[in-house]
């Protein structure tokens, strides 16, 4: 269930109920962004999207030394906020608390193909 949930909420981005699959403390851990509680990330990654699709692959459970993980492999057509398309193909690894929710998100792709378009788009924002 938390799959379906999340990637419904990246695709409509839905900061609230991304947000919500978290621990209050949980935190994001990805290639573009870097290290952020989710009440941080979702905003600033929506803010950077105006459209997405995203394909789901495969999903993977485990359960090393007490931590439920679940990790999804999924294709993510983004485009961001300036138009520019920004594909790519990630997988993402959720460390659950006892209740399900996330403690930690890493975020798993190749920056590479998608780096020159996300900071054009970035350093062509207004500073404040």
């Amino acid at each position: 269930m938390l799959v379906p949930r999340y990637l419904h909420a990246l695709e409509t981005a839905d900061a609230a109920a991304a947000i919500a699959l978290f621990a209050p403390d949980g935190l994001v851990h990805s290639p573009l962004y870097g290290t952020l509680p989710a009440t941080d990330f979702y905003p600033a990654l929506f803010a950077d999207t105006a459209a997405s699709r995203l394909t789901l692959r495969r999903v993977m459970h485990g359960d090393d030394e007490g931590t439920p993980t679940v990790a999804f492999w999924f294709d993510f057509a983004w485009v961001l906020a300036n138009g520019d398309p920004a594909p790519f193909t990630v997988v993402d690894v959720a460390e659950l608390d006892d209740e399900g929710r996330i403690v930690q998100l890493h975020i798993v792709y190749d920056t590479a193909p998608i780096r020159a378009a996300f900071d054009r788009q970035r350093a062509a924002r207004p500073t404040a």
